[in-house]
């Protein structure tokens, strides 16, 4: 080997000085990048090394898929949740209005069985409801996060006779007992709106039963929201924001809200199942909506009737339940977690 091939190999492996610096210099930015990562970038690492969170996305991500393509698991099963297959129709129904095949009537040809006495189809009795009870929860759910930030917000950053009052209202709100208002004030707001002698529409009784449950759903996250503002509003950025003469919308806007983004998530995440809960117990209850609108919780309803004589049909809406309020409530745990980075998991 010459000695020109020597010095070229032995510079390839004892780099020098100039190598060196190359070397270092792709270390920072390398470790640039690592440290210029966004709170919400590590918040989504964090995520995804939390199995237990991956698992409840992905099965919450699940229901929401199915409500939002019930129509078309409709067209492909063949069925609708609306037909009364089992009338008039010995195979199907015995003369007390029950399956007559065993296990609720469960076959390749109803994959969840039949509905006692109507004879209709519970797969997609079941896919409709979670469609219906998804859609109203999420409407009340994003209606009362939105009010809670402009209340929490607005009370906490302004502070003063604006913070009274809204403090006050938010008092006065939280009064009233939820539950039995929802029972007592919906039949209230349709007789209000709709002659007693007429049926009200399905969609004017799903904009009544929003009305009164984002009415009442707003107040606790708003009082959280206001305390975390208060803290925030002393804090140094802020501050220099004022002094600057960044007006208060802006710095609403660009200071505070990506600052309160993790209380507003996780409580969401809680709010939202609690929603489709109270929604099941109004249609259980008689008051929310009603027949042929498939829905959750009068599928409860029918269950607690037929207990007895078909307690498969049960199994179905209640497992389904179940399995979503603890998959959404394991989901808000982990996104507490991923944003708190004190967080072992």
């Amino acid at each position: 080997m010459t000695s020109s091939s020597q010095a070229a190999g032995a510079g390839a492996d004892n780099p020098g000085p100039g190598d060196e610096a190359d070397l270092s210099s792709t270390r920072v930015a390398k470790d640039g990048e690592l440290a210029g990562r966004s709170p919400g970038q590590l918040m989504w690492m964090r995520f995804k090394r939390d199995r237990t969170g991956m698992i409840s996305a992905c099965v919450v991500l699940a229901f929401f898929l199915i409500a939002a393509l019930a129509p078309v698991i409709s067209w492909l099963y063949g069925k609708d949740p609306y037909t009364r297959y089992g009338q008039n129709n010995p195979e199907l129904l015995n003369d007390n209005s029950y399956p007559v095949k065993p296990n609720g009537g469960i076959d390749s040809e109803f994959w969840f069985g039949l509905e006692p006495g109507l004879g209709r189809d519970v797969f997609t009795q079941l896919i409709y409801g979670i469609r219906t009870s998804l859609s109203l929860a999420l409407v009340v759910t994003l209606l009362s996060v939105l009010t809670a930030i402009v209340i929490g917000v607005a009370g906490g950053y302004f502070g003063g006779k604006v913070d009274y009052f809204l403090g006050r209202f938010t008092d006065l709100m939280m009064s009233f007992p939820n539950q039995l208002f929802f029972v007592a004030f919906t039949p209230v707001v349709a007789a209000l709106l709709v002659d007693p002698r007429d049926e009200m529409p399905t969609w004017l009784r799903s904009c009544v039963i929003i009305y009164v449950m984002w009415l009442l759903g707003w107040m606790t996250l708003a009082r959280l929201l206001r305390g975390q503002t208060l803290s925030l509003r002393e804090r140094e950025f802020i501050e220099a924001a004022r002094v600057a003469g960044t007006p208060p919308g802006r710095i609403v806007r660009k200071e505070l809200l990506p600052n309160l983004v993790t209380p507003i998530l996780v409580q969401a995440t809680y709010m939202l199942p609690n929603n489709v809960t109270a929604i099941a117990g109004l249609s259980f209850l008689g008051v929310g909506l009603l027949e042929p609108t498939p829905d959750w919780g009068r599928m409860f309803a029918k269950g607690a009737e037929v207990y007895q004589s078909d307690i498969t049909y049960m199994f179905f809406p209640g497992g389904a339940m179940v399995i979503f309020i603890l998959a959404f409530n394991l989901l808000g745990d982990s996104v507490r977690d991923a944003f708190d980075p004190k967080s072992g998991r």
